[in-house]
């Protein structure tokens, strides 16, 4: 178990309450959403302290959820200095190897919107973030703060995906990841490999934790969280390790 004791004392700060709106994750559900004041400094001691208590961001917000009478979404985070790759997750590392990867300042791209595009059209044409568009792009992915990256995966010249993450105090934070649909058939396993690369990357930074965001049991679309062992979950104010017994995890 792990406490969330920020290591450096943030001032009181304002935050507001979304009305309820269909949940994104479970049918039939409606879900609250607590955003920090947009007006309030997004600083890395403020994003790190909001980070252990289990916020996320998404381009200029901070947010996590906040649901009447449900608790399903569990913040998880990898403990890096534990964390073993599974056999398939070594066979995607070693199709991966003639990747290279490039970290760039979240900033607008015209040929990671090009991707982003094409990978929403082949796999998200039902989901919220369809239709794709450079404002929304924008407004997700894009930020002009020194802790929010890019890290691209290129084939020579070829850019095959490009993960989002935020480099915090005490982890790397995967913020959304897009590759090349078309690949899919080469059993790259570009979603996979990125988590791979920043559990890697957060180590040659001797940054303890990756965190992943929510978890909901009932959710398919967040089982691929579970193959990351171990794994860490948000209970309250502490980080506890979780153990997986026939795929549902116990604390």
């Amino acid at each position: 178990m792990s406490s969330n004791a920020p290591h450096h004392p943030v001032r009181d700060l304002r935050f507001f309450l979304t009305v309820p709106h269909a949940c994104s994750y479970l049918e039939d559900q409606e879900a609250t959403t607590l955003f920090l004041d947009p007006q309030e400094s997004h600083s890395q001691g403020v994003y790190d302290t909001l980070a252990l208590l289990g916020f996320r961001r998404s381009g200029k917000h901070l947010y996590r959820p906040h649901c009447e009478g449900c608790s399903a979404c569990l913040s998880v985070r990898i403990p890096v200095a534990d964390f073993q790759p599974n056999r398939s997750q070594r066979r995607t590392a070693r199709r991966n190897a003639d990747l290279r990867l490039i970290e760039r300042p979240a900033l607008f791209n015209a040929e990671h919107y090009a991707l982003y595009e094409r990978y929403i059209h082949a796999r998200h044409h039902d989901g919220d973030m369809y239709p794709p568009s450079r404002e929304q792009y924008r407004t997700f992915l894009t930020l002009d703060e020194p802790y929010s990256r890019l890290l691209e995966c290129r084939l020579d010249d070829r850019l095959l995906a490009v993960a989002a993450f935020d480099q915090l105090e005490h982890g790397l934070s995967a913020i959304y990841t897009f590759f090349e649909p078309a690949l899919e058939w080469e059993r790259r396993s570009l979603g996979t490999f990125a988590v791979l690369s920043l559990v890697q990357e957060a180590r040659e930074r001797g940054l303890p934790h990756v965190y992943l965001g929510y978890w909901i049991r009932e959710c398919r679309k967040m089982a691929y969280k579970e193959a990351y062992q171990p794994l860490e979950i948000l209970d309250g104010r502490h980080w506890r390790r979780a153990i997986r017994i026939e795929n549902h995890f116990f604390k």
